[in-house]
């Protein structure tokens, strides 16, 4: 009898509980949404998403400094890789936070990662060792992957004008990414001073923080889908876990790759995106060829008697003009995207953006080691990444457009799992090359990686994916397509 009434009560409970979320939820759906209160997010969103970028840039932006200053060896850069390997773990520890916003909505994610964010940034700032930089490191692996802006502003945004309007969100985030070079030449008097870097960063990413608190509010897709499971009755609930598992659950890893192992479309854009990531290093290791492509020059003309010498003083003047217009080849490419993506559809976009990387990529390339203008090779080197990033941007987008609301941040968060296939394939491929050949065969690493990865990716997503464009975020089930 003791145990029937402990029973009802805990029902009892979970009833008040789970009245007091609906009444919650009710209350912020009855929120008046002011005048041009999409403009106002978009605008937070894109202050958010330009913290997002620089906290995810930065540490690239800066890599031969920190590899050289922790390191001092000729494979630095390798060693670095093998560093940032170590902090992977963190960021599969993320993945099993993200999906929680499935469950307790988008807002507070969007805050918590904003703030864990620039705390990582203040970590490195603050770090004077391997170890602290380390810590720093793993905070940003834990938060770079959850992206809640981009399911903001998927959930927001009209159907037909997503893609543009996420491109142009990009657009500005990237653009912010300017800061950095121009902070490397403000605050870098020489290259063991690429800590001071990261500081501003930080502060700005706190207040940005604070005013998503107080502006932004809950994504009507998700109060829609989370008051709908709420006021099922537990025999519907039940009923529904027999029935189609996965398909009913409010967020969860295993319940999304569950759904997505179930579906022929989310199968194989998690598999197009692992294929695509083969190429993952060409997007980390641009600062490597830009300041030893740079650097073979000044060392071949006799102007540094060494090439580490001659790295040491590229890197506080030919790659940070190089990298000033980074940032603009870099937005460029991601609102190219968005147009083509709303235009002509997702998977036209993907085609192009593909294209794009490939180009820019040999362009920049031979731009570093034949000593063009650093403006137009970092423009270029801009172009490569951001079409890199594009690309998985669309896959990302399908994926997002594939899966209902219940599961679309549990799916999206999947989706790194089965990607982390083709990084670690990325790095395992070009590891014996760089450690024992050194940072100069970077390049052709990376190309080598890259052109076979897209093909592969493209032919995969064209014959075994329907493009998603204008899909109905509220009502998608997933389904569709099988």
């Amino acid at each position: 009898m003791k145990n029937k009434t402990l029973t009802a009560e805990q029902l009892k409970k979970k009833a008040l509980r789970r009245e007091k979320e609906i009444a919650r939820w009710e209350k912020e759906k009855a929120r008046p949404k002011r005048s041009y209160y999409i403009i106002y997010l978009i605008f937070i969103i894109a202050l958010i998403y330009a913290v997002d970028e620089i906290a995810s840039q930065i540490g690239t932006l800066m890599k031969t400094e920190i590899a050289n200053d922790l390191f001092k060896t000729g494979n630095s850069a390798s060693l670095l890789d093998i560093l940032s390997g170590l902090a992977i773990p963190f960021q599969a520890v993320g993945l099993l936070y993200r999906p929680l916003a499935d469950r307790w909505g988008r807002k507070l994610f969007l805050i918590i990662n904003t703030f864990g964010m620039s705390a990582a940034l203040l970590v490195i700032y603050l770090s004077d060792n391997i170890p602290l930089y380390f810590i720093g490191a793993c905070i940003v692996q834990f938060f770079i992957p959850h992206d809640m802006h981009v399911v903001y502003i998927m959930e927001s945004s009209p159907s037909k004008h997503r893609a543009r309007i996420y491109s142009s969100i990009k657009f500005f985030a990237n653009i912010a990414v300017m800061l950095v070079p121009y902070l490397r030449d403000k605050l870098m008097a020489n290259v063991s001073e690429w800590r001071n870097v990261y500081f501003i960063p930080a502060v700005v990413g706190v207040v940005v923080c604070f005013i998503a608190l107080l502006c932004a509010r809950e994504t009507d897709a998700f109060i829609e889908s989370r008051l709908t499971y709420l006021r099922k009755t537990p025999e519907e609930l039940e009923r529904e876990k027999k029935e189609a598992d996965a398909a009913n659950k409010q967020g969860g890893l295993i319940p999304a790759l569950k759904f997505a192992m179930k579906h022929k479309q989310l199968r194989w854009l998690y598999i197009v995106s692992s294929v695509a990531n083969i190429g993952f290093i060409a997007s980390i290791n641009y600062p490597i060829v830009l300041n030893y492509g740079y650097a073979s020059n000044l060392f071949s003309s006799g102007a540094a008697a060494t090439l580490e010498e001659a790295v040491a003083t590229v890197g506080v003047t030919t790659y940070t003009e190089a990298i000033f217009l980074y940032p603009l080849g870099l937005a460029i490419a991601q609102v190219i995207m968005g147009f083509i993506s709303d235009w002509k559809g997702r998977k036209a976009a993907a085609v192009t953006t593909a294209f794009n990387c490939v180009l820019s990529y040999v362009l920049f390339s031979v731009g570093a080691y034949c000593n063009w203008n650093p403006l137009i090779t970092g423009f270029f080197c801009g172009a490569a990444i951001g079409s890199y990033y594009s690309t998985n941007d669309v896959i990302i987008m399908m994926i997002g457009e594939s899966a209902p609301t219940n599961l679309r941040s549990s799916a999206m968060s999947a989706q790194y799992i089965v990607t982390a296939v083709g990084f670690a394939l990325s790095f395992i491929l070009s590891m014996p090359f760089t450690l024992t050949i050194g940072n100069t065969a970077m390049a052709a690493c990376c190309f080598a990686l890259l052109v076979p990865g897209f093909i592969a990716a493209l032919v995969l997503l064209i014959k075994k994916t329907h493009d998603t464009t204008g899909i109905d975020m509220d009502t998608v089930t997933g389904t569709e397509w099988d």
